[in-house]
């Protein structure tokens, strides 16, 4: 990927911005991809993210605060992320008996079965998103972003 070529410059960038402006394109390349993968599914990559966070409550609830704790992406539209996945049947939700301000989700067997299959996609478009990368790069890109 030519940075200077995807924004049509031809004057010399410094350093650091070429260095985040390549870091935003590659971003949005996975986030583009990644996405696309799960167009079948008919869910967005955050969708996904909060279906994977209840699926690791290994079926405990979560509540709208959890969620947003754990989202890749940090967002402000939780419920109505939880409302689109409510609406496929992927997740339940309910009042706490012992505090009912409190909403408790938790994932459905429809969910969990939707999520297996969206997981096998979403692995094999992250592995051809890396092929070009041996282990040994892989380890060291993630140590350099670790600095950030």
């Amino acid at each position: 990927m030519n940075v200077e070529e995807i924004i049509k410059t031809s004057k010399k960038m410094p350093l650091e911005s070429r260095t985040l402006i390549h870091i935003t394109l590659v971003h949005n390349m996975i986030y583009e991809l990644a996405g696309n993968a799960l167009k079948p599914f008919e869910v967005s990559l955050q969708q996904f993210n909060v279906l994977r966070i209840l699926r690791g409550q290994k079926g405990k609830p979560a509540n709208l605060s959890t969620l947003n704790e754990r989202m890749v992406t940090k967002m402000s539209n939780t419920t109505r992320l939880v409302d689109k996945l409510l609406a496929k049947g992927y997740v339940d939700r309910s009042v706490c008996p012992s505090n009912r301000r409190k909403v408790e989700i938790i994932i459905t067997e429809k969910g969990s079965e939707a999520l297996a299959q969206m997981d096998k996609v979403v692995a094999e478009t992250e592995s051809n998103i890396v092929k070009h990368f041996s282990t040994k790069e892989l380890e060291e890109l993630n140590h350099l972003l670790d600095k950030f």
